[in-house]
């Protein structure tokens, strides 16, 4: 998955649906504040979490610490999860059968490269006989939440622009649907 990660950092064309960075719609110094909807108690206590729940103060592209996680972060470590995303699967010959692919945030704007939130995306393995399918539309995966700082690190700890890691999260899939 690591390979897979590595070839997609810097690599993705805007395309034609994408936004240029002359467009002013996309200056982040114009663009709308979205709302942050944590989980609610009665959601985290079913394991029931959303994007927002994993957010952490770190800036694009910054070197990442554990000092970072937020107690949200560290009470939902080690537990049951279901959280809703979209999936970026490792291979585009494969529509089925996945033993793991990376769970992002949507499917408007890539997770991945320079300039992508580290906490947009989740890493997902499927354990045992559990497998996953692709889908255009929104997944929710079930299994295990686990903060992980070592095994998506870029190699030497040096990625894009000063980032550290590829990713800080994954989950031990159960199930998707």
């Amino acid at each position: 998955m690591v390979i897979v990660c590595a070839l997609l950092v810097g690599v993705l064309p805007l395309g034609p649906n994408r936004a240029s960075a002359e467009d002013p719609a996309e200056d982040p110094q114009t663009r709308p504040k979205v709302e942050i909807r944590l989980s609610s108690a009665a959601q985290l206590a079913k394991g029931e979490i959303n994007f927002d729940d994993l957010k952490f103060d770190i800036e694009k592209d910054g070197a990442f610490d554990e000092s970072m996680w937020t107690e949200r972060l560290k009470t939902i470590n080690g537990k049951n999860v279901k959280l809703r995303g979209y999936i970026l699967p490792s291979s585009t010959y494969q529509n089925e059968g996945f033993k793991q692919f990376v769970l992002v945030r949507d499917n408007k704007e890539c997770c991945f490269g320079p300039g992508a939130a580290l906490y947009d995306c989740v890493f997902v393995t499927m354990v045992g006989d559990h497998t996953a399918d692709f889908s255009t539309r929104p997944v929710t995966v079930e299994g295990k939440f686990v903060l992980d700082p070592e095994t998506y690190k870029y190699p030497g700890g040096k990625g894009p622009r000063g980032a550290t890691h590829m990713a800080v999260f994954r989950i031990e899939g159960v199930k998707v649907k």
